[in-house]
């Protein structure tokens, strides 16, 4: 009986909740909200980044285990509207995250030899393009993607040291392409934008020891970024 009651309540809520999302009678907030064809707001988000390792043909003793931490975003928005349904956005941000690298060459045999810190402190300007479905009362769910570059202020990529002295070094600027979805949910006061994102570089990121036959970087053919934005934008 308390499952069946447990039921009834949460059926009854799922009705209520679909009711006010898409029932025809529903008052609009913000109606001429998208009017302008241009909008600005600024955005605050997290994002998980860890890296894709390609092997040389012939390398030995390759894995690298690379742990991802949780970092933050602060950002602009920058929005031109082109029509009902396309925007073009220009979203630049500051991107703070810190990666761990693991080499499991045994070769090693400190924790200083084999442990890397990998923090980055971006700056990350994306131009995307927004694809909006029809406005549904207060939601208007949408798809976003588009290509980004950034600047990494923490590559080290000019440190003359290298990982023989404790240095991880990457190149300092990357180009990527990025993808995601999000709902843009009209509030009374103003329109709040939860979104997820994929980020994926296109080039690869590392900068190699200055020995061709390094324990680190030899075996490495290609090290490049991807990473999982989710971003609340506040117009």
């Amino acid at each position: 009986m308390k499952r069946i009651f447990i039921f009834i309540v949460v059926l009854a809520c799922a009705q209520s909740m679909s009711a006010q999302l898409f029932s025809k009678e529903k008052v609009q907030n913000l109606q001429n909200f998208d009017k302008p064809r241009f909008s600005y707001g600024y955005i605050l988000g997290f994002n998980s980044y860890d890296f894709n390792f390609d092997y040389s043909a012939d390398a030995s003793n390759t894995d690298i285990i690379h742990d991802t931490s949780l970092g933050f975003n602060v950002g602009l928005l920058g929005n031109l509207r082109i029509n009902d349904y396309l925007d073009l956005r220009l979203e630049p941000m500051v991107i703070f995250n810190t990666r761990n690298l693991k080499f499991t060459n045994p070769e090693f045999t400190s924790e200083f030899e084999s442990s890397r810190e990998v923090p980055s402190t971006y700056v990350h300007v994306p131009l995307l393009l927004k694809i909006s479905t029809k406005r549904i009362n207060n939601i208007k769910p949408f798809i976003i993607g588009g290509v980004s570059t950034s600047i990494n202020l923490s590559s080290n990529e000019d440190n003359p040291d290298d990982n023989s002295l404790g240095q991880f070094r990457m190149k300092t600027n990357t180009n990527y392409y990025e993808i995601g979805f999000g709902i843009d949910l009209y509030l009374y006061y103003f329109k709040f934008t939860p979104s997820i994102r994929g980020v994926f570089a296109m080039s690869d990121e590392l900068v190699r020891d200055n020995d061709p036959n390094s324990p680190y970087t030899a075996t490495i053919d290609k090290m490049s970024t991807r990473g999982i934005f989710i971003n609340f934008t506040f117009q």
